[in-house]
Order: structure tokens, then sequence, then C-alpha cells
């Protein structure tokens, strides 16, 4: 049986579903960032906030990504998760207002606030900004 020679990036969150047909792929596992090419061996992870990447031919397409999981298979990447956004859909004064509000609920007493929750939002909002920085 021969080896594909493409992937296809599956891309699903409660706001959208993208599926797009890829050369490469780069995900932020919660044991570290790795590259799926097409071929690879199946396995499946959990995905951490972070910033994610796919290449079709030489270009470069990025996503900010949070909470969910990832399935390769040689053929194929599957994401869910619960943030997807696209590099171009980010929102620079969105994101530097949410890293507000974090920064906010971070300096609250300790009994009145939900630091998991704060910190998620501050990873994402940073995540966010570092994507936007990508698009320029």
């Amino acid at each position: 049986m021969a080896l594909p020679t493409k992937l296809t990036l599956h891309i699903v969150s409660p706001d959208q579903s993208i599926s797009q047909e890829v050369d490469e792929v780069s995900l932020p596992g919660s044991e570290g960032d790795f590259g799926v090419l097409p071929g690879h061996t199946p396995f499946f992870t959990s995905l951490r906030t972070g910033a994610m990447w796919y290449r079709q031919g030489s270009d470069k397409h990025f996503l900010a990504v949070s909470v969910g999981f990832v399935e390769v298979l040689p053929g194929a990447v599957s994401v869910l998760a619960q943030v997807a956004e696209r590099a171009e859909d980010l929102d620079q004064a969105r994101a530097e207002a949410g890293m507000t509000r974090a920064e906010e609920v971070f300096q609250a007493l300790p009994h009145e606030i939900d630091f998991e929750r704060a910190r998620l939002a501050m990873l994402r909002t940073l995540q966010q900004l570092q994507a936007e920085s990508r698009k320029m």
C-alpha cells in the first residue's frame, strides 16, 4: 500500500468546522509541539493552548487553538478544540481587552476567582496576540 502524499486536515470547534487538503501540520500537543507529514504513524493526544499551523504548498496558515484533542492517521489529522481561530480572523483590540480582563481577575482576592479559568483565558489571549503578530 502506497503512502499518502497529502493529509486531510479536519478542525472542529464550537464555532466552525474546517476541512483542507494540506502538505504538513504542526500542533501544540500536551507533551510538546509536534509535526505531521503524510504517512505519519497513528496516535491520539490532548491539545494544549498554543499556535498551530498547516502548510499548503509554500503557504502557511496559522491558528490559535486551545483545549482539545488531536487524532493523527497516515492520511488525516483531526483536531477537536474548544477554541480554533484563524490568525486572519483574530481581532487585536479584542485580544488586548481580554488580556486586561484576565490581569484584573488575577489581581482579585484568591477566594473571589477561579484561577484555572483565568489562567486559561490569559494563555488563550497570549496565543491570539502571537498569532495576530504573525499576520503582519
